[in-house]
C-alpha cells in the first residue's frame, strides 16, 4: 500500500490495519516453521508494512 494511501486514513483505520497485518505476519512465521511457506518475500512485505503503519502512527501522534 501506499505512504499516501495510508496518510489518508485515520488513526483507528491504521490501527485495525496494523493488527490484521501482526496476525498475518504470526502465520507467516508458523507456516515457514512448518515449511509450509509458499511465498517467502511476503514475510518482509508485511514487515515493511508494518513499520510504514507504526510510522505514520508515530508522526500522527506528534503532531497533536
Amino acid at each position: 500500500m501506499a505512504n499516501s494511501d495510508l496518510r489518508a486514513k485515520t488513526p483507528d483505520e491504521l490501527k485495525d490495519q496494523l493488527l490484521g497485518l501482526k496476525k498475518e505476519q504470526f502465520n507467516l512465521r508458523f507456516q515457514r516453521a512448518t515449511q509450509q511457506l509458499e511465498k517467502p518475500g511476503r514475510v518482509k512485505e508485511v514487515r515493511r508494512e508494518i513499520a510504514r503503519i507504526k510510522t505514520i502512527l508515530g508522526e500522527k501522534a506528534a503532531a497533536k
